[in-house]
């Protein structure tokens, strides 16, 4: 059994002063080669954008981007014709494909907007670009793991190109769940805020851990936790 922890102190940092930005695996100017990625999980970006500002227009190839937006206000527009105002509860997918360009701007003068940036690796190259936003209220993941995005969109989940399954979670304090991983599989958990104990190994507010060769994980909240658990082939 192995459980990784990547401490929240541990990651990398970039201030632009629009944009502060804390990246779980190598990304843009931070590159530590011990931390490339888990399995097909490339990114996590633990973005705070100052209002009014945000990422100008700007092109991406065959990557599955996932944007987890914790609070705030986040405009979308891009090159598939996808467009959206994206708030708490909100999740987008766009799969990059052959090429997609977009931007993601605060759509509040006064606000910062906090999300969650996570890109996959697709199983296949060359797919036609595509976007899809849902809304997952905080009453669906409460107290239970709620999948958000998957292959084939299966449970009303996000539909994504990769074995991979994207699982939210809000735990109230001291609630408790279990999860299995399938014998082969993976797990990748990322606190969003709170505190938490994974198998007895507690993680807080921006931690993350690689999970191996465990058969079942048993979350337990510390303080009301929200989370994301991956769960990746």
């Amino acid at each position: 059994m192995t459980i990784t922890l990547r401490p929240s102190d541990a990651r990398g940092h970039a201030d632009h002063g629009w944009l502060n930005s804390r990246h779980s695996f190598s990304f843009a100017d931070y590159h530590d080669p011990r931390q490339m990625g888990f399995r097909a999980l490339r990114v996590i970006n633990d973005d705070v954008v100052r209002p009014s500002t945000g990422f100008a227009t700007h092109g991406h190839r065959d990557m599955e981007i996932v944007t987890y937006v914790v609070r705030g206000a986040l405009e979308h527009k891009d090159t598939t014709g996808g467009t959206g105002i994206l708030r708490r509860g909100d999740v987008q997918r766009m799969s990059a494909g052959t090429g997609v360009r977009h931007s993601e701007y605060n759509a509040s003068r006064q606000d910062d907007v906090r999300l969650l940036q996570i890109w996959i690796l697709p199983n296949q190259e060359g797919l036609p670009p595509s976007y899809e936003q849902a809304t997952f209220p905080d009453a669906a993941k409460r107290n239970r793991l709620f999948l958000i995005a998957a292959p084939g969109g299966v449970e009303g989940a996000l539909p994504i190109h990769q074995d991979v399954r994207i699982h939210a979670s809000v735990l109230d304090t001291n609630a408790s769940l279990r999860h299995t991983l399938v014998a082969g599989r993976g797990a990748w958990i990322q606190v969003v805020d709170g505190s938490l104990s994974v198998n007895g190994q507690i993680l807080s507010t921006g931690d993350g851990a690689a999970i191996e060769a465990v058969e079942t994980l048993t979350i337990t909240a510390q303080s009301e936790t929200e989370f994301l658990l991956f769960d990746l082939a």
